[in-house]
């Protein structure tokens, strides 16, 4: 026996062998410690429910505390269901701009377009269609994938010669190559079909914040009429949009009361914003504290694992957050971002900053998806269809275990892009 190159004596072999026994049995004892210590932390409730699957049965209980996990446990799993669902370096770019501005008569406290308020925003008619599509245009080349464009308008009623100018610029930008979302108000279903028909991808129509807290933000528009315009969204086969606003004076049970209502849809929104209250003076809530950013990661987080393929947007407030906060936001699970100079009317991050922060980050942007709404149903409905089928036969299958041939597909609809995806799966019981 050695010691650095140098033969050992007798004496010094003796206690060198022990001195290594000792240390052996020592180390093993510390792990088997360290493993009990690590058996017996029980688990967070991001840890239990960050399986990834898709549910529409959530328990206020259960998001309330998936919102009250360790932060660091609630990041981690948030983390963990993104990149399960989604490429986590891949940021959609979006771009607002608010074609009518101003005048509202809603009485959103938050809001400073309403003609409520006093506030520096004045009252403007609809943009004509050139400035709007000079805007879509310098977005796309700015690398934005997805336009929206917002309305100061409680609802469409009256405004029939507006709609049709709105209808024409949806197609417009759409034929751009660019998803295409608009924020209007309430609509009632002929308006949300002929949207459709236009070819809109999406349209935003947030919730603001819970049902209980509601009344206290808005009075003039009712809280189910926000479900029943989301509703005729759906029906039309548009994406929906909805999300809320933190920041608003409301109690931690008020965000998840909002993340309830929208985690408990029929179908989980495609596009979940999460904006932070940016106040302004004037409003009734000027003088309201601006949330931290560890209440973003919070929420984001929570929306993250609980409705796992849907793109959580990054939105509103965002121009308070510092590169490496933002960072954060992302790795909880934030995908989307606002760029652009304003958000409708407030101030929103500038292009080159947020161009240094993806390259600083590595992100890479997001290409539109076009697989939305409607295209999006008639996959999740032929695959409902041959999961019955399956099971159906899942007996016979499995007594002869032989694999489930895409062959008992010929009764279920032959869209291509569905029939593609069928069969390059290998279903075996």
């Amino acid at each position: 026996m050695t010691s650095f190159g140098f033969p050992l004596s007798n004496f010094s072999r003796k206690y060198t062998v022990t001195f290594l026994r000792f240390y052996s049995v020592t180390a093993v004892r510390r792990l088997a410690s360290t493993a009990d210590s690590i058996r017996r932390t029980p688990q967070s409730s991001a840890a239990v429910f960050a399986s990834g699957l898709l549910r529409n049965d959530w328990t206020k209980e259960e998001i309330k505390t998936i919102y009250d996990s360790p932060l660091m446990e609630l990041l981690f799993y948030g983390a963990k269901v993104h990149r399960e669902h989604h490429n986590p370096l891949s940021v959609q770019q979006c771009t607002l701009l608010s074609i009518k501005t101003g005048g509202c008569s809603e009485d959103c406290a938050y809001c400073p377009q309403s003609s409520k308020y006093k506030t520096e925003v004045k009252a403007q008619k609809l943009l004509d269609t050139d400035e709007v599509l000079v805007a879509a245009r310098k977005a796309k080349e700015a690398g934005s994938t997805r336009f929206c464009m917002g309305a100061a308008w409680r609802d469409l009623a009256g405004r029939k010669s507006n709609f049709k100018k709105i209808l024409n610029y949806v197609q417009e930008i759409r034929a751009m190559d660019m998803e295409v979302c608009c924020t209007l108000g309430m609509l009632n279903e002929e308006q949300a079909r002929a949207l459709k028909e236009a070819g809109l991808t999406a349209y935003n129509h947030n919730l603001d914040t819970s049902r209980e807290y509601y009344p206290k933000i808005i009075t003039t528009r009712s809280y189910d009429e926000r479900l029943t315009t989301i509703s005729h969204v759906r029906d039309a086969g548009i994406s929906v949009c909805s999300g809320g606003i933190i920041g608003l004076g409301e109690a931690t049970e008020d965000r998840v009361g909002m993340l309830h209502t929208l985690a408990t849809m029929p179908q989980h929104p495609e596009s979940v914003p999460i904006n932070a209250l940016v106040s302004v003076e004037g409003t009734p809530l000027g003088k309201q504290e601006p949330v931290s950013i560890w209440e973003m990661i919070r929420m984001i987080s929570t929306a993250r694992i609980i409705m796992p393929k849907s793109m959580v947007r990054l939105s509103a407030g965002r121009v308070r957050f510092s590169q490496p906060e933002q960072a954060l936001c992302f790795l909880a699970g934030a995908n989307s971002i606002f760029t652009g100079d304003k958000l409708l009317t407030t101030a929103n991050n500038d292009y080159n900053a947020d161009q240094e922060m993806f390259e600083t980050l590595g992100l890479i942007p997001k290409p539109p998806n076009f697989n939305q709404g409607s295209e999006r149903q008639k996959i999740e409905q032929v695959l409902c269809a041959l999961m019955d089928k399956i099971s159906k036969d899942a007996e016979i299958e499995a007594a002869n275990r032989s694999p489930i041939s895409v062959g008992c597909l010929h009764k279920l609809p032959e869209e291509p892009s569905v029939m593609a995806l069928l069969r390059c799966a290998h279903l075996r019981i």
